[in-house]
């Protein structure tokens, strides 16, 4: 599910799996994703590299703009995958009224961005109209080292609308913390592995750990390509190499999460472009064209595939 309708996932093309268009939080104050003129430019840019499907994972509460994707995928031609759900506490100030809602409320609200049309910006006024645009994947997130009692009872409604909805969750590990203990929760509360995708796994390089949470049937998603303050790109390419290796190919997934405003190109960071134009011609090198495509093209497609009907 695209915000301008449903897409036959064989059309989805070439997918930046994890990366944000609107983003704000008291987490990046000076560094937000707010200028539409600004995210339009970057898309081009984008789509000039090669990119044909954004899957855009800022949740509720953190600034999203489902009337401008609709308009950004309009104009520039690219797809958009939008989210529902919800992030770690620690992106939400003091008092906001995610950290307090119920669980009904809370389930409903991402039903509601799933069925019939996302809420403008944060659900804070639950009585303005809908935007047309639906999201199509679901977001959560916990925090470094351990899952928070709030952030449980989140996962737990991501994964009740989740199965309803058909659509996979797409989790945040701070740090690459916490994967078999967001995957367990998720798998009692009857999310099926293949429809779990952790993010952020490439903070943490260690093969081993990666082959003993692929052999659940989860996908992981590599985002923090082009970031070296975490590692040189060298490492993750490693990494993914080891990972086609032992012959978990099909559950890698590609993105950049360039999750604040100084990240994108036209604000001098290494920007949407960094994917295709940079990382992905030396990860042809190291792991040939067939596996480079899988992870860009088929992958994707199986991850963010509806599993149920879609409703007209």
């Amino acid at each position: 599910m695209t915000v301008t309708g449903p897409l036959p996932t064989d059309e989805m093309g070439v997918t930046d799996a994890h990366d944000h268009l609107y983003l704000r939080s008291p987490l990046l104050a000076g560094d937000e994703i707010d200028n539409p003129d600004a995210v339009t430019e970057e898309v081009r840019d984008g789509v000039r590299s090669g990119l044909a499907t954004i899957v855009e994972l800022t949740p509720i509460g953190l600034g999203r703009r489902p009337d401008v994707l609709r308009r950004v995928s309009e104009a520039t031609g690219v797809h958009i995958i939008a989210a529902t759900g919800y992030h770690r506490d620690a992106h939400y100030p003091a008092g906001h009224w995610v950290l307090g809602a119920s669980d009904a409320d809370l389930l409903s609200r991402m039903t509601t961005d799933l069925s019939l049309g996302m809420h403008p910006t944060d659900w804070s006024d639950p009585d303005a109209a809908l935007d047309p645009a639906r999201a199509g994947v679901i977001k959560a997130g916990a925090s470094l080292g351990e899952i928070s009692a709030n952030e449980r009872g989140r996962l737990s409604c991501a994964a009740a609308a989740a199965i309803e909805a058909g659509v996979a969750i797409v989790v945040h590990t701070e740090a690459a913390t916490c994967g078999d203990d967001i995957a367990d929760q998720l798998q009692r509360d009857g999310v099926p592995a293949e429809g779990i995708i952790l993010a952020h796994m490439d903070r943490d390089p260690d093969p081993a750990r990666h082959l003993d949470l692929l052999a659940r049937g989860l996908f992981l998603v590599y985002d923090t390509i082009g970031r070296t303050k975490y590692h040189p790109d060298n490492v993750r390419l490693d990494l993914i190499e080891a990972v086609c290796a032992a012959g978990r190919r099909a559950q890698i997934l590609l993105g950049l999460d360039l999750g604040r405003a100084s990240y994108f190109h036209v604000d001098g960071g290494h920007g949407l472009r960094y994917l295709m134009d940079d990382f992905v011609p030396r990860l042809r090198e190291r792991v040939g064209e067939e596996f480079t495509h899988q992870m860009l093209v088929e992958n994707p497609a199986s991850a963010f595939a509806l599993r149920t009907a879609v409703a007209a």
